[in-house]
């Protein structure tokens, strides 16, 4: 066994274990968002005054470590606290892949009466939820569970409630399984079969939660449309007879839903985490520092701090500036080796090709979906827009780099977490989401020869 001595703490490693195992079993804040394939570089720590990348180093003798403080993302509800405690209160949860928001509501009032946002600590597994169930797969589901119900029982601690009260939770399909300790490894491989997808009631020392008397799920529609998309649909308005709305969720599974008030066809495009500064050269979460606008050549940064890297609304408008210049052409193909965005902060060709595959993957399912119900444009009533970094989206800038169909630009609403928002509304109205399970149709684009074609063809800026 050898000493690892992390910030001042003594934790041991067997001879030839990774680093990030180490951290990762002593619970330490280190995100391995590439799921430690040695790609993201997002998990560089100092071992003896090097730094080395913490999922690949193998502890072979005593070592001191130093590590960065943990990043704190920025997280935009959308809630608004205007409800007082009473007599009959709840709490409502969205477990997002990046972010943890959790509200407490007056089920009198029907009203937040205040909310709490931190990292969801499964990060430190990976940053999209194919590393998880692949975590998953080899450890088991218990190991990601455990950190989550940690955090989740110190944010309700935030909380001056005084007694026993429900829980309702919605994320997607694997985040719930994960919640509820529940093997999800078979998402991940073909047929893609989950474990469950209707509701959930259990009670909360069933999960070790503190001060909870009753935990409920919401449903889930399919492996990769969850109950976070669910909510989503209970939050936003129907489209006028005869038109259709579409709800987005920019993420890595970018889960688009084509919606009217008699049908529901949905799906899940394979986007990637740019959206979350993974596999972007200086590529980070909407924390301290990061550049989330970027306008004639100025940056604008979360905090108004000095730039540290690019998280994804900061991306989208960068590229947007780009083309616009001419540094890249409608190919993405650009003309110098590097932009740089500020001192320390650069745009290489990589990054550009990036954004390529996931800007594509997001066009080609709206289009997709629009195709299957044989839809002009003109049968679109509104855009809504959810997800992490809805709250900052230039929608100018993702028109422009063909993100989204410019035909929407005066369709865009952005509605923050409609995940959180729509359970809120589930929890104070008790409203039938069964309808909407009923109603929804959901559509592989994997076997699909139209998304397989537009993919390709949309790869392209012009």
């Amino acid at each position: 066994m050898h000493k690892v001595i992390y910030n001042g703490e003594t934790l041991f490693a067997a001879h030839g274990q990774l680093l990030s195992e180490v951290l990762i079993s002593a619970g330490k804040a280190v995100e391995h968002p590439c799921g430690g394939k040695g790609i993201c570089r997002k998990c560089l720590v100092s071992v003896n005054g090097e730094n080395v990348l913490s999922c690949r180093y193998r502890v072979e003798s005593d070592i001191v470590i130093t590590v960065s403080d943990n990043e704190e993302i920025v997280s935009v509800t959308g809630a608004v606290e205007a409800g007082e405690l009473s007599e009959n209160n709840c709490f409502v949860l969205d477990i997002g892949t990046t972010t943890l928001a959790l509200a407490l509501v007056s089920l009198d009032e029907k009203k937040v009466i205040s909310f709490e946002t931190a990292v969801n600590p499964q990060r430190r597994f990976g940053a999209d939820v194919i590393s998880r169930i692949d975590y998953c797969r080899n450890n088991g589901a218990k190991q990601l569970q455990l950190p989550l119900i940690n955090e989740i029982n110190r944010l309700i601690s935030l909380f001056n409630v005084g007694k026993k009260i429900p829980l309702y939770v919605a994320g997607n399909t694997t985040m719930l399984h994960l919640f509820f300790g529940i093997d999800c490894s078979t998402i991940g491989v073909a047929p893609y079969t989950p474990a469950f997808l209707d509701e959930k009631c259990v009670s909360g020392s069933q999960l070790g939660l503190s001060g909870i008397s009753e935990v409920v799920s919401l449903p889930c529609v399919s492996s990769f449309v969850g109950a976070d998309i669910v909510a989503g649909l209970n939050f936003v308005s129907q489209p006028g007879k005869g038109k259709y709305n579409f709800l987005i969720d920019l993420g890595t599974n970018a889960e688009t839903v084509l919606f009217s008030s008699d049908e529901i066809i949905c799906t899940a495009a394979a986007a990637g985490p740019c959206f979350e500064g993974v596999n972007i050269s200086c590529g980070m979460s909407a924390s301290d520092g990061a550049i989330y606008s970027f306008t004639n050549g100025n940056a604008e940064t979360i905090n108004s701090s000095p730039p540290k890297g690019i998280c994804g609304t900061g991306l989208i408008d960068i590229i947007s500036y780009l083309l616009e210049k001419e540094i890249v052409d409608e190919t993405g193909y650009m003309d110098c080796e590097k932009y740089s965005v500020s001192d320390d902060v650069f745009i290489l060709q990589e990054d550009i090709r990036q954004y390529q595959l996931a800007k594509s993957a997001v066009y080609s399912a709206v289009i997709t979906l629009m195709r299957i119900k044989e839809l002009e444009f003109s049968d679109i009533d509104k855009v809504f827009i959810s997800g992490g970094f809805s709250a900052k989206i230039n929608t100018e800038s993702a028109v422009k780099t063909g993100l989204l169909p410019m035909e929407f630009k005066d369709k865009f609403i952005c509605v923050n977490n409609s995940s959180l928002l729509g359970s809120i509304k589930y929890a104070t109205q008790k409203n039938d989401l069964s309808e909407i399970i009923r109603k929804a149709e959901y559509v592989d684009l994997s076997l699909n020869k139209d998304f397989a074609d537009l993919y390709i063809e949309n790869m392209m800026f012009s």
